[in-house]
């Protein structure tokens, strides 16, 4: 995969989007998908504005990307974002399949803005049970019957 050496640029372009952002309303995040043929795709951090817990700017620009390519693959594309990507911007980035991930500020610098993840990061990193957000399994008899139902359609489209 091919990516400029220095993304000082597109870096530089997701700054200016999550700073306008906060006076937009927004939080202080953007983000930039530059597609494999060089075309920019731009998302910024909508969280508040839309009352979305997923509306982040990672997410916007990955979800206008796929919409623009027709497709949920996006090898070959680099996602460039103002700050370190949190936990569901980089689930996002793996189920796109990116090829790369660059961000500028670090999540520290988000901490000290009030932005902090730790919780979430910590979350995962810890198997078993957790006090943030217990999981349970319940297991139920017909709990497969999507998967088979899936595996049985002739039309499906695998991702």
């Amino acid at each position: 995969m091919s990516h400029p050496p220095d993304p000082t640029e597109i870096l530089q372009r997701t700054i200016a989007l999550a700073t306008a952002n906060v006076a937009d309303g927004g939080g202080p995040f953007g983000a930039v998908v530059r597609l494999p043929d060089g075309e920019l795709v731009e998302g910024v951090n909508r969280v508040t504005a839309s009352n979305d817990p997923t509306a982040h700017a990672e997410v916007a620009a990955i979800r206008e990307a796929c919409a623009r390519t027709r497709s949920p693959d996006l090898r070959g594309a680099v996602l460039y974002a103002s700050c370190e990507p949190c936990p569901i911007c980089m689930a996002a980035a793996l189920w796109a399949r990116l090829d790369l991930v660059v961000f500028a500020a670090g999540r520290g610098d988000a901490a000290r803005a009030g932005f902090d993840d730790s919780a979430f990061y910590d979350y995962f990193a810890r198997p078993g049970h957790h006090a943030v957000l217990p999981v349970e399994q319940h297991r139920h008899a017909d709990a497969v019957d999507p998967f088979d139902a899936w595996l049985a359609h002739e039309g499906r489209t695998a991702y």
